[in-house]
């Protein structure tokens, strides 16, 4: 697990926020970000890609996460949703990150940003559609680790 790109994901998760609530144009985040954050140790291209594809795969990743939710999208607080809209566009388009790495660097984020126990949320919803979206990965993980006991 890379410290850029951990602060990455940070980053992307404040930026993302600011996005949620504002609208305002992901440019100009970008920008604003860049400018006025601490970015020094930061994998900028990481940080660039989770904030403009996260919201141009929006669509997607939302109906990935709707139906596993106890409440209304609409009702789920911004900073989680950030955070498990990364979880979930790492999980479906960055094969090369392992599904345990994206959810452990969601839950950190949800800690770090959200509300008391929402890591414990956050990491409920990621799970499941880890199962889905990284069935064999999490299969072969399995198999790997089973003990062959001796006849």
């Amino acid at each position: 697990m890379s410290r850029s790109r951990s602060l990455a994901r940070k980053r992307a998760v404040q930026a993302l926020y600011v996005w949620q609530m504002t609208d305002q144009d992901l440019k100009d985040i970008d920008d604003q970000f860049v400018i006025e954050q601490d970015m020094k140790n930061v994998d900028l291209e990481f940080f660039k890609e989770l904030l403009h594809k996260v919201p141009a795969n929006l669509s997607t990743i939302d109906e990935m996460i709707e139906p596993k939710l106890d409440r209304p999208f609409a009702e789920i607080d911004p900073i989680e949703k950030a955070v498990m809209r990364i979880g979930v566009y790492e999980l479906e388009y960055r094969k090369d990150v392992p599904y345990k790495v994206v959810i452990n660097e969601s839950v950190q984020l949800a800690k770090t940003f959200g509300a008391d126990q929402s890591h414990k949320y956050v990491n409920g919803i990621l799970d499941k559609i880890a199962k889905t979206l990284r069935a064999d990965e999490i299969a072969y993980k399995g198999k790997k680790t089973k003990k062959v006991s001796p006849p």
